[in-house]
């Protein structure tokens, strides 16, 4: 966004589409059949805009939104923006704990939930007094967003906001502690639209995506959000877990052209039936390494490379990638325009640095100070770049996990794990399994207890009750001892290196 005014607002992403004629093209088809133009979803965002003021929000004051993939998504996110408060998307799928932070944390004066979620925000919100909208339907102790909004003008000037201004947060989750607000501003959106999109994509007006990772994440929110609205293109909204079948289901219905996903589902897709994939001129993975057979199998079946790349939620999207006719099986590519890398000497550490960074967590000085150095933000990834200059992964600087997509924490995992009754300790690690990404817990049984595939599936039963749903181990190993320093801590690595 080099050369941009000043005074911008990222919900102009609508604006320009109604200037150059396309209002009435779709920018928007659901999966349940119903399909929204450019000129309506403009009306809906202005609306959830004059309905936020109408109920005292302030700008820069923060709305929460837990919202799957429907339209109550872009036009709450686009409207809050627009009236210059900062939309907050969160996971749909995470946990009353984290709720109860987010809204905490957040100080959100207004929380827009799907009505299947709303009696979990209501617990979540307890005492406090952020006024909760249901969205896709109605619910006891909620206003609804769809019938509060239908009379309000369909019109409304962007707030006069500052491109440097915040714009909206995206949690993201640590190796301790309490998943951290990103504070993203109102020129991050037209930064990766402008690099990524462009070079990499090279997305254009008569462009479909299909993304099965959900808007909340800052991956699904450029895919299927800033990405196509950027140039007037579609995209397919699908609410609803997207299994391997379903989402080849959709593919073939919809007919993408660029079909966004993670190795993970990319992997298990290829056990299902081939479809018909003829639409697709582009697939993109990223959230974790692609293992090379999965691109080489994935391109033998459908003729179309899966173009991989690695980006951040503190950088909002991909900046580094694989082009279409220039992909490096088993690497990350190379930087996409825009963006400069370094790797550290000493520690092998990637760093980063591009216009899309985040201004900081928010009320996390210190960890904003370790990790936003200068221009430079300290990913946590470690690389190595070879001889023709293509980026290599070898690892996390921390014990985070990404699987499917989603950031698994192994000290979590070990705490739930640890507070079973059978469990006498227990350490969890990544593994890769038939060219996929699993955990695996490593337990030693307190003593008199059976080690068992019961005892493996009611520890797993056991994280899914205290955890979020996608946080359990796929296997379980018994042991007697692990491998540990003289110093008693315990060795990780040989562990991984173990379940090669």
């Amino acid at each position: 966004m080099s050369g941009a005014a000043e005074r911008y607002n990222a919900s102009l992403i609508l604006d320009h589409n109604l200037a150059a004629g396309r209002g009435g093209k779709f920018a928007i088809r659901t999966v349940d059949g119903e399909e929204i133009t450019y000129a309506e979803l403009a009306a809906r965002a202005a609306r959830v805009g004059h309905l936020l003021k109408e109920l005292g929000v302030q700008p820069e004051q923060r709305v929460l939104l837990v919202l799957d993939d429907t339209p109550a998504f872009p036009a709450s996110f686009l409207g809050a923006m627009r009236m210059g408060a900062v939309p907050v998307p969160v996971n749909p799928l995470d946990k009353l704990e984290h709720f109860s932070h987010y809204l905490r944390d957040s100080e959100a004066k207004v929380a827009i939930a799907d009505v299947s979620l709303m009696p979990t925000i209501v617990e979540a919100r307890g005492s406090g007094s952020a006024v909760l909208l249901v969205a896709n339907g109605q619910t006891e102790g909620a206003m609804p967003l769809e019938g509060a909004m239908a009379e309000l003008p369909g019109e409304l000037d962007p707030a006069n906001t500052h491109r440097d201004d915040p714009a909206f947060w995206l949690y993201s989750s640590g190796s301790t502690g309490l998943p951290k607000g990103v504070v993203h501003l109102h020129h991050d959106i037209a930064y990766t639209c402008d690099t990524y999109a462009q070079e990499i994509l090279q997305i254009s007006e008569g462009d479909v995506t299909f993304s099965t990772t959900k808007l909340f994440h800052a991956y699904g929110l450029g895919n299927n959000l800033s990405f196509p609205y950027s140039v007037g293109a579609t995209t397919v909204l699908a609410s609803g877990r997207n299994t391997p079948p379903r989402a080849l289901e959709i593919a073939e219905k919809f007919k993408p052209t660029l079909f966004f996903s993670v190795p993970a589902l990319f992997r298990a897709m290829l056990d299902q039936p081939p479809v018909d994939l003829s639409s697709v001129r582009m697939c993109v993975s990223a959230a974790e390494p692609l293992h090379p057979a999965v691109e080489e199998r994935w391109e033998e079946r459908y003729g179309v490379p899966i173009v991989d790349g690695i980006g951040s939620t503190e950088m909002l999207h991909i900046y580094c990638s694989n082009r279409f006719g220039d992909v490096r099986r088993g690497t990350s590519g190379k930087p996409v325009r825009g963006y400069e890398l370094r790797v550290a000497e000493d520690t092998g550490e990637l760093f980063v640095r591009g216009d899309s960074c985040a201004a900081g967590y928010w009320r996390q000085h210190e960890k904003t100070k370790r990790c936003m150095v200068g221009e430079w933000f300290a990913t946590g990834d470690r690389y190595r770049v070879d001889e023709d200059g293509y980026y290599v992964y070898e690892g996390r600087m921390d014990d985070m996990l990404k699987i499917g997509g989603l950031w698994v924490s192994p000290a979590d995992m070990e705490t739930a794990l640890m507070q079973h009754p059978a469990v006498s300790e227990a350490v969890v690690i990544g593994v890769e399994v038939e060219e996929m990404s699993r955990i695996k817990a490593v337990v030693i049984c307190a003593e008199g207890e059976g080690r068992n595939d019961a005892l493996a599936d009611s520890l797993r039963a056991w994280c899914k009750e205290r955890l979020r749903r996608y946080e359990y181990p796929h296997l379980v190993e018994f042991v007697d001892e692990l491998p540990r320093t003289v110093t008693g801590k315990v060795q990780r690595f040989k562990l991984r290196e173990a379940a090669k």
